[in-house]
């Protein structure tokens, strides 16, 4: 994603709280990923609100950047929030856990927009349904994207980067940065670990990313410590300029994190480029959802609306990168780029006559992309499991060098610090000795 502007960081700080005496009929609280909307949309979408309803409306604007932080402010009700986005292995929890409101499809004198999201993505979504609760009635799709490789051309060849071997292999030792994410990594290890399942077709991605059997998690360990050697870092957000200042060459990342980095490198004459390796990989989906504790759903419901708007996608989409889920001819001719020498097969996304169009395949997977990927679902009762294998992943196996860096340079720090604090008791007795002689006398 994009870094923050002084704009967005300030309007961060005038909306992160509220008056409580207010009526929350007049106040919208907003739970979001950071850097995830577009500048001037909150206030836009004031004026819209107004218009539509007659009612003046405050943001409460907060941001997150772990859907279980999200999730256990939820759960607990401490927090009223009244719109969030989550993803949608959480979206998925949230329905079990009758923690969700329906979204209200009935607006004063404005569209629908919520029907311009693409049925491809409509289709993924009703997978997270409870019994009794399409998914599609409580959640709207906003943003969506892969999981895929970020890297260097001026030290990778696209061949080299093709499979996900490639983190495996020593001769990228030190060059390798992980996204800091259990969920990813699992599906990454145990797709490598099947690889040759996978082009026989004996099994499939979804099968696979979906296996919490105890089986797949020895395997998936196993894979994972021999994947650690290898890893620089396990990143959050550090990996874009990591790769952007060529101190990595492979970074398993997101589409929309790697549409920026490729932007940013640009500009200072690094070349990357994105793939998806053929074994296949995730397929993510971020999405507006009510909380059952929400005070105010009406708004909700106007505001989710309202980012379904096309030129308002299109705007959200230009600030994080990432791809909107929805699908409107506006946004499929705003993104054709005739000077792209290749075409992409987007028919599943926007419909007959997206066969062969000129878009950039990093933000807008091809179809055969596409077709070898899957959405990792909730792990359920697992996730626990999954979590202490991934505790043990990064928690053991240091290393030599880091344990010999280690054991030479916390005793250094300590011997400096007790000098600092020799040196500055000293001062201050002389100072104090200094006072007593020049001190005049009564």
């Amino acid at each position: 994603m994009k870094k923050i502007t002084i704009l967005g960081f300030a309007l961060l700080l005038l909306c992160s709280c509220y008056n409580r005496s207010e009526s929350r009929e007049n106040i919208l609280k907003i739970y979001n990923w950071a850097d995830y909307i577009g500048e001037g949309v909150l206030e836009d979408f004031q004026a819209y609100y107004e218009e539509q309803t007659g009612i003046p409306i405050r943001i409460v604007y907060q941001t997150f950047d772990i859907n279980e932080v999200m999730l256990t402010k939820i759960e607990k009700g401490h927090e009223d929030y009244d719109v969030v986005c989550p993803s949608e292995y959480i979206i998925e929890r949230m329905l079990k856990k009758d923690l969700l409101l329906p979204i209200d499809t009935t607006f004063n004198d404005s569209p629908d927009y919520m029907n311009l999201v693409s049925p491809f993505i409509k289709e993924q979504i009703n997978k997270l349904s409870q019994p009794g609760k399409p998914a599609n009635e409580y959640v709207v799709c906003y943003m969506w994207g892969t999981a895929g490789l970020l890297y260097n051309t001026a030290f990778l060849e696209e061949e080299d980067v093709d499979s996900w071997s490639c983190l495996w292999d020593e001769k990228y030792a030190g060059k390798i940065l992980m996204k800091d994410s259990y969920r990813d990594s699992y599906g990454t290890a145990i797709l490598y670990a099947n690889a040759q399942a996978l082009a026989d077709s004996l099994t499939t991605v979804e099968v696979l990313m979906n296996d919490y059997s105890p089986e797949a998690m020895e395997v998936v360990e196993t894979y994972l410590k021999a994947l650690k050697p290898n890893v620089a870092g396990w990143e959050a957000d550090f990996g874009k300029e990591m790769m952007t200042k060529n101190k990595a060459w492979i970074n398993m990342t997101w589409s929309g994190d790697a549409m920026w980095a490729i932007e940013e490198a640009e500009e200072v004459g690094v070349e990357l480029d994105y793939l998806v390796p053929r074994e296949g990989s995730n397929i993510w989906y971020d999405g507006w959802v009510i909380p059952i504790y929400s005070k105010n759903p009406k708004a909700a419901s106007y505001f989710i609306n309202f980012m379904c708007r096309p030129d308002i996608a299109l705007r959200n989409m230009e600030e994080s990168g990432y791809v909107s889920a929805i699908a409107s001819p506006e946004i499929l001719e705003e993104k054709s780029d005739s000077t792209l020498e290749y075409t992409t097969d987007l028919s599943y996304f926007f419909g007959p006559g997206a066969e062969e169009v000129q878009v950039n395949r990093v933000q807008y997977p091809d179809r055969s992309v596409v077709e070898r990927c899957a959405m990792i679902r909730d792990f359920g009762d697992k996730t626990k499991d999954v979590l202490e294998i991934w505790s043990r992943v990064k928690g053991d196996n240091l290393g030599v060098g880091i344990l010999i860096v280690i054991l030479t340079v916390v005793p250094l720090m300590i011997i400096w610090l007790i000098y600092r604090k020799v040196v500055k008791y000293r001062r201050k007795k002389n100072s104090r000795r200094r006072y007593r002689r020049v001190k005049p006398r009564s």
